[in-house]
């Protein structure tokens, strides 16, 4: 933790700012979401399918309106869109806690997304172009706040609950609140020159025109449904083999340590060896290779020793993750120019809420499929050869230099 704090020390105000309220915003997402579903059962008395639409506009009004976010932070300046999307997931995890209709409640589940789209690619942007020739470093220390807010959030949002579900949501608001009155006090405006600015259509053109940039993203998409087999696949496996509720949130605090006590010193061994373009391609084949320990023990281990494949598991695809993250966005940010950064992160996090959309779809038909045929380990054989062709396709796309090296910048 000595390095990561001298890190941070290292980085300008503006930037210790965004890193610290990326904490702050996993720390007021993850104390309420865990409880979310279970409140709108048992308080709010909704059925499951209500309950599914609640959630699941919640996350299509976040995925889906990730592009206009980004294209707003390039128009009106990031700073605005970083509060204003704090400002409104004030509100929307407020009406959470103070309504059960349905109605209502589902305003608040498209607020709350809106408020992701609009803050997400705007921090990102601020921080990529704040940081200059230290993306990489920056987006390390990024992270280890980012995972510090979800070790936090769950054991906050617990203890909370005890005051009841209306407590939690209002002091979840009350630290979205907060975070935007820091950003309007200390954090400077970055806005792009009028001169630079050309019509909407033509930026979105260019993204999604941009063919190594296209690229890039299509190869990612499976690190956004692997990494999300955290919540999905390994959760189900842990429940299966009695792991039980607790088992789950071991895996989670086990990851989240991981990221906070490893990130910037697995950032630093990998920038001191390989290419940008290599850290991402290694930690997407670690990733991959993650999920080979639970294929290749499906089934054939004792009750007792039935978590110790999925503890390999979380380990590697951690790893696999602190690899490849920084030197991910810092690719994105460099393919983009100044100009465009927030919405080339739009159209990137836009293709990536596809990625887990689909393979959450797909991951969980193999994993009904697999224990329907007797097939336990076809599920995760699948996974890792996702993976390791994921890490292929970036390989290819870094020998024919379609990725920038570090401090090369597109142009308009």
């Amino acid at each position: 933790m000595r390095r990561t704090l001298a890190e941070f020390r290292s980085f300008d105000r503006p930037i210790q700012l965004l890193q610290l309220n990326q904490a702050g915003i996993n720390l007021g997402f993850y104390m309420l979401m865990p409880y979310l579903a279970q409140h709108l059962s048992t308080g709010a008395g909704l059925a499951a399918w209500t309950i599914g639409l609640v959630l699941g506009l919640r996350n299509l009004s976040q995925q889906g309106l990730f592009l206009i976010g980004g294209t707003l932070a390039d128009r009106l300046g990031h700073k605005p869109l970083i509060m204003l999307g704090c400002a409104l997931r004030t509100v929307g995890f407020a009406l959470f806690g103070l309504t059960t209709s349905l109605p209502w409640l589902i305003v608040a589940a498209a607020v709350t997304g809106f408020a992701g789209a609009l803050f997400n690619p705007a921090a990102r942007a601020y921080l990529a172009c704040e940081a200059g020739e230290r993306k990489v470093a920056a987006f390390a220390v990024f992270n280890v706040f980012y995972q510090g807010g979800i070790l936090l959030g769950p054991l906050v949002g617990i203890a909370l609950l005890n005051a009841g579900f209306t407590a939690v949501c209002l002091c979840a608001a009350g630290i979205f609140a907060v975070l935007t009155v820091l950003q309007g006090l200390w954090l400077p405006s970055r806005r792009a020159p009028v001169a630079e600015r050309r019509p909407i259509l033509s930026d979105w053109r260019r993204a999604f025109g941009d063919r190594a940039f296209i690229s890039f993203a299509a190869a990612m998409i499976a690190s956004y449904a692997l990494s999300y087999q955290m919540y999905l696949a390994l959760p189900l496996e842990v429940e299966r083999v009695g792991g039980g509720e607790s088992g789950v949130m071991a895996l989670y605090a086990l990851s989240a340590l991981l990221g906070i006590a490893g990130q910037v010193r697995v950032t630093a061994w990998c920038a001191a060896r390989w290419s940008r373009g290599r850290a991402i391609s290694r930690g997407l084949a670690l990733m991959g290779i993650a999920f080979l320990p639970p294929a290749l023990a499906a089934g054939h281990l004792p009750p007792g020793w039935a978590l110790l494949p999925l503890v390999a598991c979380t380990l590697l695809l951690t790893l696999g993750t602190l690899a490849a993250f920084p030197f991910e966005m810092a690719t994105i940010a460099d393919m983009a120019g100044e100009r465009l950064i927030g919405t080339y992160y739009g159209v990137y996090n836009l293709l990536s809420g596809v990625g887990i959309l689909a393979g959450n779809l797909l991951a969980g038909a193999l994993v009904d499929a697999g224990r329907a045929t007797g097939a336990a380990g076809l599920p995760w054989a699948l996974l890792a050869a996702a993976g390791l062709i994921s890490a292929a396709a970036v390989s290819r796309l870094d020998r024919r230099q379609r990725l920038p090296a570090a401090g090369q910048v597109a142009t308009a």
